[in-house]
């Protein structure tokens, strides 16, 4: 008897999540998570590159929507900050934040103030501080005043930082396709990763990391105390992103916890849920700043949805953990 399509789906999905070994989730991993979310990031930020190439204007619509393309991008893959996003602290030249001292502010003024010609040679703009490059420098330029005084200076500094990006980027997935990958796909005894289990490791660390920085940086830097609450602590505020970070990582972080749920299947379900749960929290804010933290009726909202994070982050702990082989309460931020 031939089964209908959509239940055949269904048993083939079963089968192959009940069966999914190591390797295959691995594979499944970098095949369907990395690359394509890499991948992405390449076109995205080409195209924001274009977009100032055409028009430098900060109140330019389309550089403005490319801008948020590009970043929604990087966002999707902001948690896989392994491998070649971690060499030549490639991450951080994308996405300097949090900025605790205000480093990106006074590297910007200051090429500003001295017209730097850094910004007309792209190997000596690369070399230039981690805080002038990247989507919150360009935020800044975007959003802010930042050589409002010097307009023909600043759209010579906006496309070096788009074009750095783009550069960065395209690196980046271009070191993946090359050879990261396949480093991860067969790990060997004398390679970066020795085994399997390593490489799983890398992965939880990075679902574990991001659903962490997620709820303490993301959330709890604006959230501050209740008497002192830090609405301008809000990642890319000024762009009026800072809750669109929250549901992207979230929805990005939900996709890699399913895949790595196969090796549990009977626990996918229940994680499933929990990032469903937390992502239609998060949607339905309404606050796309999170000014609400100085609110005491939305702060309550936001304060639940940081709890439901945590909430999740322990249940994979608890679920997902042992099928990796780790030991419960590991966590990557603490160095246990």
């Amino acid at each position: 008897m031939r089964l209908a399509a959509p239940l055949l789906a269904l048993a083939l999905t079963a089968t192959a999540a009940q069966a999914a070994t190591k390797e295959e989730v691995i594979a499944d991993v970098v095949d369907h998570h990395i690359l394509p979310g890499y991948h992405a990031l390449t076109l995205e930020t080409a195209a924001l590159d274009a977009a100032a190439r055409a028009d430098c204007d900060p109140q330019s619509a389309p550089l403005r929507t490319a801008y948020g393309s590009a970043f929604d991008a990087w966002i999707r893959v902001s948690h896989l900050r392994f491998g070649p996003a971690e060499a030549e602290n490639r991450a951080f030249a994308l996405a300097f934040w949090p900025d605790t001292r205000g480093a990106t502010p006074k590297a910007l003024a200051g090429l500003v103030a001295t017209e730097d010609p850094a910004v007309d040679a792209p190997a000596t703009f690369a070399t230039i501080s981690i805080a002038a490059r990247g989507f919150y420098a360009l935020e800044r330029l975007l959003y802010g005043e930042i050589g409002a005084d010097a307009p023909a200076y600043r759209c010579r500094l906006l496309r070096a930082i788009t074009a750095d990006i783009a550069a960065t980027s395209a690196a980046i997935e271009a070191d993946w396709r090359e050879s990261h990958a396949d480093l991860m796909r067969h790990p060997a005894p004398d390679g970066p990763y020795r085994d399997d289990d390593e490489v799983l490791r890398v992965f939880y660390t990075a679902l574990t990391t991001g659903l962490q920085t997620t709820a303490d940086t993301r959330l709890g830097r604006p959230l501050g105390t209740f008497d002192k609450p830090r609405p301008t602590r809000a990642e890319a505020y000024r762009s009026g992103r800072s809750l669109r970070h929250v549901v992207l990582t979230l929805e990005a972080l939900a996709d890699l916890a399913h895949r790595l749920a196969a090796l549990a299947p009977d626990e996918q379900g229940k994680i499933d849920a929990a990032f469903a749960r937390d992502i239609a929290r998060a949607q339905g804010l309404d606050d796309p700043t999170l000014a609400g933290v100085a609110d005491p009726g939305a702060r309550i909202r936001i304060e639940a949805l940081k709890q439901g994070i945590d909430d999740t982050r322990e249940l994979v702990g608890g679920e997902i953990a042992p099928a990796l082989g780790i030991a419960a309460g590991f966590n990557a931020l603490d160095g246990d």
